[in-house]
């Protein structure tokens, strides 16, 4: 349910409101707009219903929220949100491109791409320490030991890292050395997890599922926010169609169809949504040019060796010719990159 403020609400009127929401037992959270401020109440409605919410002091109106997901929704929360990392905001008018290697090998091989992806405009590090492969007998990860290289090598770099986590037992863990925490394609309706990640005070970067709707997108990160953690980031990756062509099938309307449904930032990541680094500059031209808020692309320095994912990764010098076409596509639409 959203309570909708008068313009000019006083603070006394609002802990007011906010007062009886919490003896009511339910939670809730405010949302200051530049004309009016609304508090969301998230709990048993019928609770809800039988106050006399509209004849509190400051209050405009009250009005229930009609879809499954709460607290996700641009209802809830018309601004948009905009989480910052580090000094870096993802959401605002700036697009944030997130690059490296899907695995990480070694120490020298990250710093090397590490270093090139900085030089091209990257904000950000990325990098598998724990690696969720179809086949058992493919490379998994360096775990602990990969944490650790990326830590410090985002560190030397000044920039801010995301890494995956898979299982609710390393959660701790990863939180010792990524700046944001990624929830992977296969993890996306992996609901113990999701809800240990949205306990803690971390940004998370929440992927689509490889079959998932949007609503099922958005409602699991409406678990993650049910827990208290308001910083997610979303993440198109392509779904999987009965198109062979690609790896997964770019759905690029999602972000506009997020973005409208949703206040949080949305991000496409093209390596994975193509499978081929020749359609890795095509798509993210797409993905600025329709909205994106950011970028996550995988860079490798050679990725003819790579242990994962060489084929839809990209040289760093590529990836520097592709940051060079999107600057003006990302003026074109408002932004900067």
């Amino acid at each position: 349910m959203i309570i909708v403020l008068k313009p000019g609400a006083s603070e006394e009127q609002i802990k007011h409101i906010i007062d009886r929401v919490e003896e009511l037992g339910l939670q809730h959270t405010v949302s200051r707009g530049t004309e009016r401020t609304i508090v969301g109440v998230i709990g048993e409605e019928d609770v809800v219903r039988i106050q006399p919410l509209e004849a509190f002091p400051g209050v405009e109106r009250v009005m229930e929220v009609l879809k499954p997901y709460k607290l996700v929704s641009r209802e809830f929360h018309p601004a948009d949100t905009i989480i910052d990392v580090n000094g870096i905001k993802v959401g605002g008018r700036r697009i944030v491109v997130i690059a490296g290697p899907c695995a990480i090998e070694n120490r020298q091989m990250l710093e090397d791409i590490a270093k090139e992806v900085k030089r091209f405009g990257a904000l950000m590090l990325r990098g598998g320490a724990f690696k969720p492969r179809s086949s058992p007998y493919t490379f998994q990860g360096l775990g602990e030991e990969g944490l650790k290289y990326i830590r410090e090598i985002g560190s030397q770099t000044g920039l801010p890292v995301v890494t995956e986590v898979m299982d609710t037992r390393d959660v701790e863990l990863v939180m010792k050395y990524a700046d944001i925490i990624q929830i992977g394609a296969r993890n996306m309706q992996n609901f113990n997890l999701l809800k240990e990640v949205g306990k803690v005070d971390k940004p998370i970067l929440l992927k689509r599922g490889l079959m998932a709707t949007v609503k099922e997108l958005l409602m699991s990160a409406e678990y993650i926010l049910s827990q208290g953690n308001f910083k997610v980031i979303l993440c198109e990756r392509g779904i999987r169609t009965f198109e062979d062509s690609t790896r997964n099938t770019t759905d690029i309307s999602a972000v506009p169809v997020i973005k409208r449904e949703s206040h949080l930032p949305v991000l496409v990541d093209p390596s994975h949504a193509t499978g081929k680094w020749n359609l890795v500059g095509p798509v993210s031209k797409a993905a600025v040019a329709i909205g994106a808020d950011g970028l996550l692309v995988e860079v490798h320095n050679q990725p003819e060796k790579a242990l994962s994912d060489g084929v839809q990764s990209l040289l760093p010098r590529k990836f520097g010719e592709m940051m060079e076409i999107l600057k003006p596509i990302a003026k074109s639409v408002g932004r900067s990159l």
